[in-house]
């Protein structure tokens, strides 16, 4: 069986709250020589409300998250016992990959609120020239995952947006693909769609709230609610639902929108959420589309193609899009089955005209 079949509930322990650095030394005290993995913004952050007496070796990685970049520094940390990993997803990527390396354990600490990363026992690999490679899954799961909310209260909006949209999808996708399951489905993967039901009410309620939060940099309970639904929550719904819960229809727009430069200045949770309207009214989802308009709308996030920076050979970067979105080498189909180009592109159509605003 293959590890992303495999019931992965998250790691050994979750500890979110404000100070929650004040704890490291004490996670710490059973390693001999306990290291870091970070980059050169993450762990100025970190430093920023790190108030503990360790002084551990710091690598900074190359910003790839490569297994080139993971070779390399598993090579300078032999004899290490402990990875600390901090930073955004592709920071705590190489962290857990050159743990797997080298066989030891490994601590998360997320700066920024863009992925469930921290949460997850797998990481996205790319190559060196920083395109997708693949994603490996892990036999350890972290001992501890961290978040200082003092710390993420002041982290960039751009990434908290992404992080919302991608984890909104959640709930998305996993029940696109699990409607067309004519069987019981197993009781872990029931598990696993009604924590991804809680995600999606949870954020279309307190969204907005924590967004505000984080603009004036005050922690609130609803940031606090919408932090945790980004990174563990998340990373939750994976590690029951498995491949019932993976990406569909919206991360395969995603995928399709890679290929138009214009795109490319936008988090991608920003695009994944643009790809659940897709996915929805391809689905015959159309009242459901509307719900979600005004949440878009009041949060600023894209929710017309034309969005997204595109405004010449509109027509023809969505067909672009629409193709790629529907081939038999992407995800859409799992959400509607023998969908098409046309299918895809009458979508996208449909999405643009509830707020006219480019014609395609």
């Amino acid at each position: 069986m293959r590890l992303s079949q495999v019931v992965r509930p998250g790691p050994g322990q979750f500890l979110c709250e404000p100070g929650a650095l004040n704890y490291l030394d004490e996670k710490l005290s059973s390693f001999a020589n306990p290291v870091i993995i970070t980059g050169e913004l993450s762990y100025k952050a970190f430093q920023k409300y790190y108030k503990g007496s360790l002084e551990l070796p710091v690598y900074q990685y190359d910003g790839t998250a490569s297994h080139e970049d993971m070779a390399r520094l598993s090579k300078l940390m032999e004899g290490t016992d402990c990875i600390v990993g901090i930073g955004g997803g592709r920071a705590l990527d190489t962290a857990k990959g050159t743990a797997d390396l080298l066989q030891v354990e490994y601590v998360t600490i997320p700066t920024v609120l863009g992925t469930c990363a921290a949460y997850t026992p797998l990481s996205a690999v790319y190559h060196p020239d920083h395109s997708f490679k693949v994603v490996d899954y892990y036999e350890k799961a972290a001992l501890l995952c961290l978040m200082d909310l003092d710390l993420l209260v002041e982290s960039p909006k751009k990434y908290f947006m992404g992080g919302i949209g991608d984890t909104l999808a959640k709930w998305y996708e996993a029940e696109g693909i699990t409607r067309h399951v004519a069987t019981e489905l197993p009781a872990m993967v029931q598990v696993g769609l009604k924590t991804a039901k809680v995600t999606q009410e949870l954020l279309l309620k307190d969204s907005k709230e924590a967004l505000e939060s984080l603009e004036c940099g005050e922690l609130t309970p609803a940031f606090q609610r919408v932090a945790e639904a980004v990174v563990a929550i998340a990373g939750t719904v994976g590690g029951f639902a498995g491949e019932y819960g993976r990406m569909a229809g919206a991360h395969a727009i995603h995928n399709g929108m890679s290929l138009v430069h214009e795109t490319h200045a936008f988090e991608h949770g920003v695009k994944v959420a643009y790809g659940v309207l897709v996915q929805l009214w391809a689905s015959g989802d159309q009242a459901e589309v509307r719900k979600l308009l005004p949440f878009f709308v009041e949060n600023q996030f894209p929710h017309r193609f034309s969005d997204f920076g595109v405004t010449e050979e509109v027509l023809k970067k969505a067909e672009k899009v629409a193709a790629f979105a529907a081939s038999d080498a992407e995800t859409f189909n799992l959400a509607v089955p023998g969908v098409t180009k046309e299918d895809v592109l009458q979508a996208m159509k449909a999405v643009e005209s509830l707020t006219q605003s480019v014609a395609i």
